[in-house]
């Protein structure tokens, strides 16, 4: 593996829930490009209910650049670490930037998507294929997500054998394939 190609890697952030510094926050202070599936909770701060975003997985992060770049960081921070690949010895896991792309915009263009983990994700929520013409999701494919008596429509974009998400899709926009 090159250790100078900009690639997306899948870490683990080891640090607390409650933790005043978590991997992410590192990770915007130096400047690297990352991506946490965030979500809304109440939770108390002081005292106080406040509603706060929060990473979905505590212990997942996705992180675009080189292993000579992130090498020193997972050295340096011992909470911080590479996912690996089963059945390997220490290859990290990555995502092809393609896939990244497509879920971390897809995500970014509903104000509240909905993530779920693979063994979440059963075959009846993958009932009907199709394809978004026109609006921010132009071109992509994927199921379409009914929940009966919503009037919501919902767009499955999914991160092979680690995450899925839904996001809200307006109907005019929808061809069923």
């Amino acid at each position: 593996m090159d250790n100078q190609t900009k690639q997306w890697f899948v870490m683990r952030d080891l640090t607390r829930p409650n933790a005043k510094h978590p991997a992410y926050l590192m990770l915007r202070e130096k400047g690297i490009r990352y991506f946490t599936p965030m979500i809304w909770k109440i939770q108390v701060y002081k005292g106080k209910r406040q509603r706060r975003e929060v990473p979905y997985m505590q212990d997942l992060l996705f992180v675009y650049d080189t292993r000579s770049v992130i090498d020193p960081l997972v050295e340096e921070v011992p909470t911080f670490q590479y996912r690996f690949l089963r059945h390997t010895y220490r290859v990290p896991m990555t995502v092809r930037e393609k896939d990244m792309e497509q879920f971390i915009r897809a995500v970014e263009s509903s104000a509240s998507p909905q993530y779920y983990l693979p063994e979440e994700v059963t075959p009846d929520m993958r009932n009907r294929k199709i394809r978004m013409i026109g609006g921010q999701l132009d071109g992509y494919e994927g199921s379409l997500i009914t929940v009966r008596g919503s009037k919501v429509k919902r767009l499955l974009v999914e991160l092979p054998s680690l995450l899925a998400a839904t996001v809200e899709v307006e109907p005019e926009f929808i061809q069923l394939l």
